[in-house]
Order: C-alpha cells, then structure tokens, then sequence
C-alpha cells in the first residue's frame, strides 16, 4: 500500500524533522513518547514516524504545556477530549433517531420515504 502524503495519518516525517518543525528537542518527543502521550509509529529500523495529526498533537500539548499543565495531566485533558468528541457523536446520532420520519428522511436525502409523499 503505498504512502499518500495527503494522508494526515501517513507516518513521514523523521523525529529531528518534527523538532525542528515545532522548535523542541527530540528529548521532549521521546519523553511524550515514553509517557504514552504521542506515540508514533516505528519504522521497519526502529526509528520514530510521525504523521501530520501527530505532530497536531505534539503542539496541542506544547500548548498545554506552555499553560503549567503536567504530563500526567495532558495525558487526563486529551482523554477527556477525546471522550467528549464520542459522546457528542451519539448525542448527534440518538437525536437524528430521535427526530420525526420526515425529518430524518429530509436529512438522510430520502424524502420519498416521507409518510404522504407523493410517488413518482
């Protein structure tokens, strides 16, 4: 299979490229690594990769970071975001299954599915 670099989750780029991009040390990589917080994928040499939505991560907890948040709590708020994300997902999902038929067939582009809607 091979490798889009279109693809965000494409593991590319080289721990010294990903610390020059962000202006950190590689340390601070391997510490976020070691502490389960970015771990990125490893190549056939051992060597780290990381993709584009890792190294989103990587400044979302320089961010956090920055703020006076420890490592134990980065790893807390970005777990609790992700949860936040899956919940807002099957709120979504429950309200759509929620909603009356012609609304629900109005959104999933069926409107001959409607009770009373004209056939044609």
């Amino acid at each position: 299979m091979a490798l889009s670099i279109d693809d965000a989750d494409a593991a590319l780029y080289t721990i010294g490229q990903v610390a020059e991009m962000l202006g950190v040390q590689p340390a601070f990589l391997r510490r976020l690594d070691a502490h389960g917080i970015v771990v990125p994928a490893r190549s056939t040499g051992g060597q780290r990769r990381y993709s584009r939505r890792e190294i989103d991560r990587v400044a979302e907890v320089m961010d956090l970071v920055a703020e006076g948040v420890t490592l134990a709590g980065v790893r807390r708020v970005l777990t609790l975001r992700e949860r936040v994300g899956v919940l807002e997902e099957d709120l979504a999902a429950a309200r759509a299954a929620a909603a009356p038929p012609e609304e629900r067939s109005r959104a999933d582009g069926h409107p001959d599915e409607c009770p009373g809607a004209a056939s044609g």
